[in-house]
């Protein structure tokens, strides 16, 4: 993998990641037009590493926010905590009971059964993209209720976390577009939901990292690899993991403009364009 593929991958990575539109069907799509597997270990390490990249973007944009809103004092950290626990947990009870019955029922008959063999068919990129498109529009063009809550509470957190869980098997269904949409139709404040639904993408994060390299060094042990030619693939996710951090912040002050002023609807519009031309790549042969 070269330079170049690293700096185009860790750019779309970076800007599409924290836009609601699928950093990972722009960046399965990108590979596959560069002739590399999505679903290899490799490949989806420095995906994870690109991820981690985005993660640190996100800790930076967000932590003054964070600082006035959740650790204000300790009466709104306690406020806090407890809903980022209750969020997180349902995102494992949907998310991983979904991602094992995903692996059964399409992967079954195979050897060594891995959602990550399905992330590289557009086809079903296509359709989780049209989902999220779906539901984003839908959010952006909800009039706004009569009564904003201010903070999100136990109702919002709960279903952000179960939505969060179903975006978790599915690359193209927009982790942050699906949830903050999915606070934005329940009658939250929107700055408030998008504070809370990349609080909960720091959450997230590290487990996944661990999952990937774990998933990484399973593969090159059974291909025989040594422990430095293993270590020596961290170094392109190392790279990948700067640019994408760069890129994440743009993403970021983008994102947040276009929220304040009203035009979520047009994230979900790019979505469903996005789906089609994923699905005529698809009947191509891609």
């Amino acid at each position: 993998m070269s330079f170049f593929h690293i700096f185009i991958l860790a750019v779309i990575q970076g800007l599409a990641e924290l836009l609601p539109v699928s950093s990972s069907a722009h960046v399965i799509v990108a590979a596959k037009l560069m002739g590399m597997n999505p679903a290899s270990p490799d490949m989806t390490l420095l995906l994870v590493m690109l991820h981690t990249g985005t993660m640190f973007a996100v800790i930076v944009y967000f932590w003054k926010a964070w600082r006035n809103t959740f650790f204000s004092s300790a009466a709104a950290f306690r406020r806090i905590v407890p809903l980022l626990i209750f969020s997180t947990l349902l995102t494992s009870l949907v998310g991983y009971p979904l991602k094992l019955g995903i692996e059964k029922v399409f992967l079954g008959h195979t050897e060594k059964a891995e959602i990550e063999m399905l992330f590289g068919n557009l086809a079903l990129v296509s359709v989780a993209l049209a989902a999220a498109g779906g539901l984003i529009l839908a959010a952006g063009l909800r009039r706004p209720p009569a009564v904003v809550r201010e903070h999100p509470g136990w109702r919002e957190a709960g279903w952000m976390g179960a939505v969060q869980g179903l975006c978790l098997p599915f690359r193209g269904f927009s982790r942050s577009g699906a949830t903050i949409s999915t606070g934005m139709l329940l009658g939250a404040a929107r700055n408030r939901v998008e504070e809370y639904s990349f609080a909960l993408a720091v959450i997230l994060t590290p487990p996944v990292v661990l999952h990937e390299v774990r998933r990484l060094m399973e593969a090159r042990h059974e291909a025989g690899a040594t422990g430095a030619a293993t270590l020596s693939l961290f170094a392109p996710g190392l790279i990948g993991l700067a640019l994408s951090f760069l890129a994440g912040l743009v993403a970021l002050a983008w994102l947040s403009r276009w929220l304040e002023h009203g035009r979520w609807h047009f994230f979900g519009i790019y979505c469903l364009v996005a789906a089609a031309g994923v699905f005529g790549l698809y009947l191509y042969g891609f």
